[in-house]
C-alpha cells in the first residue's frame, strides 16, 4: 500500500502574451510583486502559432516566459490561475484583454499549465481550473506530447525549459 505524502514544492513559471511590449514588463512587475523575484526571463518571441487572440489583442503579438525564484506548492495552481485572471481583467481595455497570462509549474518530472478549458488530457483541479500536462522530463530533457502546444514543443522552448529546470534542481538541493 502506498502511503500518502505531500508533494514537493515546484517552480512557478508563466507565459505572458500581449500586443503591447510594455504590457509584458508591467505584467511581470505585478506578478513579481505577488510571487517574488523573477529568476529567469526569456527573450521576446513573436507569437504567431495561432490567431486565437487576434480579435481580442491584435495580430502582432509577442510572448515572454518567466520563472520565479520562490517555489510554490503544486496544489496552489488553481489559486494562481484565478489570481492571474484578475490581473488580465485589470489590464483589460473596453472589455478586451491586453495581456494573456498562462501560469504553470515545473517539477522534476513535468510541466503543468493551468487552464480553464477541460479536455481529455486535462484533469479537473477545482474552481473551474484544469491541469494541462504539457511537457514530460525523460532521459535528461523535456519532451512534448501529442497535445503539447507547438510553441512549447519547439526546440528553443525545450532548451529554455531545460535551463529553468537546472535552476530548479539547484534550488531543491540547497
Amino acid at each position: 500500500m502506498s502511503k500518502p505524502k505531500c508533494a514537493q514544492a515546484v517552480k512557478l513559471i508563466t507565459s505572458i502574451i500581449s500586443g503591447e511590449k510594455e504590457k509584458l514588463s508591467e505584467t511581470l512587475e505585478v506578478l513579481s510583486g505577488q510571487y517574488g523575484r523573477v529568476d529567469f526571463i526569456s527573450t521576446m518571441f513573436p507569437f504567431s502559432y495561432t490567431d486565437y487572440y487576434a480579435e481580442e489583442m491584435g495580430s502582432t503579438l509577442v510572448r515572454r516566459f518567466a520563472s520565479f525564484e520562490s517555489l510554490v506548492r503544486p496544489e496552489t495552481l488553481p489559486d494562481i490561475k484565478l489570481w492571474t485572471n484578475t490581473i488580465e481583467d485589470r489590464f483589460s481595455a473596453k472589455g478586451k484583454r491586453q495581456v494573456n497570462i498562462d501560469p504553470g509549474y515545473m517539477s522534476y518530472a513535468h510541466i503543468i499549465l493551468a487552464t480553464g478549458k477541460g479536455y481529455t488530457h486535462r484533469p479537473y483541479l477545482r474552481n473551474g481550473i484544469y491541469a494541462d500536462l504539457t511537457l514530460v522530463y525523460i532521459d535528461g530533457m523535456f519532451h512534448s506530447l501529442p497535445w503539447t502546444y507547438p510553441d512549447y514543443a519547439e526546440g528553443e522552448a525545450i532548451e529554455m525549459f531545460n535551463k529553468i529546470r537546472a535552476k530548479y534542481v539547484v534550488q531543491r538541493t540547497l
